[in-house]
């Protein structure tokens, strides 16, 4: 499979070699022994990052059933890509994001740092909720050490809807537990987009007043399960595992008093009850007793038309002055599948119409975490896409 599938990627760019390759495969395939079907193509010295993904979009295909697994061979005469790894994420986020970030040949043509990192600490399988790596420390070690204003996209990956263990190719081979990031300069565009999708369901701001670690236990002083319990009308909600598909809590990073507007929410998927039925577990471990959170849900309609608005200005946007997109990467909540969403059409499909009507290549995981600026830094988000187009010239 990783033999092919590079052969591919390279075939469809018209390459003999490239700069670095990006690959990504079913967290249900061999890690080890895809990458060596990629190394055999590419030999030792390109680098290779990527790693396991709940599933692959492409400008033809799309899939999240079986082993599905897809690969972007890059090369550019403009463009410069150094990567970077730093293990250690499940002992101290923050120190690897240190470390991560000095192990970073810094220059004056940065443009962007790609970073993707394994979402899975403890996978499921055992009682309560599984534990989860946190974006936020994450990115906080990394902006510690990496000053100014290079912006921070990427994914906290998975590999399967169960929550099982993750891995990632480093650049050099198959690791766990790291983060890993590629490095962006020199006469090159790198923009972005965030596709949304969530609204409040009531707009009623509660307020954190209990809370360990990444488990809520209170929201104004009464226990979270039992108001989650009021709003479904049951408790059905605790059989879902590991993640809460129809709400999440919303942070509102905008006027608060004002009409809510759905780009300025940071939403956190909520993965559980607890064993006791005490808290409920959230993806990142980044909200804090005396924080005002409201309930979220999806809107499906929303997400559609956020992506239809938002891709086709991106892909303006990434060719204004003359540059010209050599591949666009699209990294997408696992939530936002149609299975998942429980809808018809899949969102990724209308970011496919959109690549590969403008010709640029795609390149597409599902994740755990989305990583993107938002309102003036970089933040770990849930419930969205963030479509990122690589362009050359400045």
């Amino acid at each position: 499979l990783g033999r092919d599938t590079a052969a591919a990627a390279l075939r469809a760019g018209g390459l003999a070699q490239a700069d670095v390759l990006a690959a990504f495969c079913s967290g249900h395939s061999d890690a080890h022994r895809f990458h060596a079907g990629l190394r055999s193509v590419v030999g030792e010295a390109t680098p290779i990052i990527g790693g396991s993904s709940l599933g692959v979009i492409t400008n033809e295909a799309l899939s999240y059933q079986g082993h599905p697994a897809a690969v972007a061979a890059i090369r550019s005469d403009k463009v410069a890509f150094r990567v970077v790894a730093a293990g250690g994420l499940d002992i101290d986020e923050v120190a690897a994001g240190r470390t991560l970030a000095r192990g970073l040949a810094r220059s004056k043509v940065d443009k962007a740092l790609y970073v993707l990192y394994d979402s899975i600490r403890t996978p499921a399988g055992r009682p309560g909720p599984p534990v989860l790596n946190a974006s936020a420390p994450l990115l906080a070690g990394i902006e510690e050490v990496l000053t100014g204003d290079v912006p921070i996209l990427g994914a906290g990956l998975l590999g399967e809807y169960g929550f099982g263990p993750t891995w990632q190719f480093d650049g050099r081979g198959v690791v766990s537990q790291h983060v890993v990031a590629c490095l962006i300069s020199g006469d090159c565009g790198v923009d972005h987009a965030i596709m949304h999708g969530c609204i409040p369901l009531d707009g009623v701001y509660r307020r954190i007043t209990r809370m360990q670690g990444d488990v809520i236990h209170e929201l104004d002083g009464r226990p979270l399960p039992g108001i989650i319990d009021e709003l479904f009308g049951n408790r059905d909600w605790r059989g879902e595992s590991p993640v809460i598909m129809n709400l999440t809590l919303g942070v509102n990073c905008g006027d608060r008093f004002g009409p809510p507007r759905e780009s300025q929410y940071v939403n956190r998927l909520l993965t559980g009850v607890t064993l006791d039925g005490d808290g409920v577990g959230m993806f990142e471990a980044d909200l804090a007793v005396g924080q005002e959170v409201q309930f979220m849900v999806r809107d499906n309609r929303m997400m559609l038309q956020s992506v239809r608005e938002n891709a086709p200005a991106l892909v303006d946007r990434a060719r204004a002055g003359g540059r010209r997109p050599f591949l666009a990467l699209y990294i997408s909540c696992g939530g936002r599948t149609a299975v998942q969403s429980r809808t018809e059409q899949e969102e990724a499909a209308e970011v496919q119409r959109v690549t590969r009507e403008a010709g640029i290549p795609l390149l597409g995981i599902w994740s755990g975490v989305e990583i993107a600026p938002l309102l003036g830094r970089s933040r770990g988000l849930d419930w969205t896409g963030v479509l990122v187009i690589l362009s050359e010239g400045g």
